[in-house]
């Protein structure tokens, strides 16, 4: 058993002291005036407190929209936005320069992938569940009952539409 402990002993000893000149290293190589990154703001929004406005000209006119955190047209930078949407909106097959990954907050909200827009192949989720579409991924939605949905991803945030004649901004 003492051969065992001396030889743990030993065995961390030589761990510790491997370890020591790395860490001293990699102190002495750190600049010492180091910038410390920029804090972000904290941000507690009760329900009252958010800004709700139309949607963007990107979308069919109804939805409705509230920025909660960052700025969605700013490439590089995080984002949460919410959109609520009346029973039986859609969004035609559109695709987006970054990962869109979508929370249903309430109601009912229905999405499918590809380039034309097919009800019976659409997923059905409910308050509480999510989807991810990665960058550029085709795919279109719609709402049954008055939908809000909650956004995050990092900007630039876009919707272009697979068929250019479904843009509700080109549409004037």
């Amino acid at each position: 058993m003492s051969i065992v402990r001396t030889t743990l002993i030993a065995v961390a000893a030589a761990i510790a002291t491997a370890a020591a000149p790395n860490a001293q290293t990699a102190k002495k190589t750190a600049p010492a005036t180091a910038a410390k990154p920029a804090m972000a703001k904290p941000v507690a929004l009760a329900p009252s407190d958010m800004k709700w406005g139309p949607g963007p000209g990107s979308l069919p006119a109804g939805a409705q929209m509230a920025v909660l955190d960052g700025d969605p047209s700013k490439a590089g930078a995080p984002f949460v936005i919410r959109a609520k949407f009346p029973d039986g909106y859609r969004i035609a097959p559109h695709w987006h320069p970054t990962d869109e990954n979508v929370s249903v907050l309430s109601g009912t909200f229905l999405v499918g992938m590809g380039d034309t827009f097919n009800d019976k192949s659409m997923t059905t989720l409910a308050a509480g569940g999510y989807a991810h579409m990665p960058k550029t991924m085709h795919h279109y939605a719609s709402a049954k009952g008055e939908t809000v949905i909650q956004v995050h991803g990092v900007g630039p945030f876009a919707v272009n539409y697979v068929n250019a004649a479904d843009d509700p901004s080109k549409k004037k």
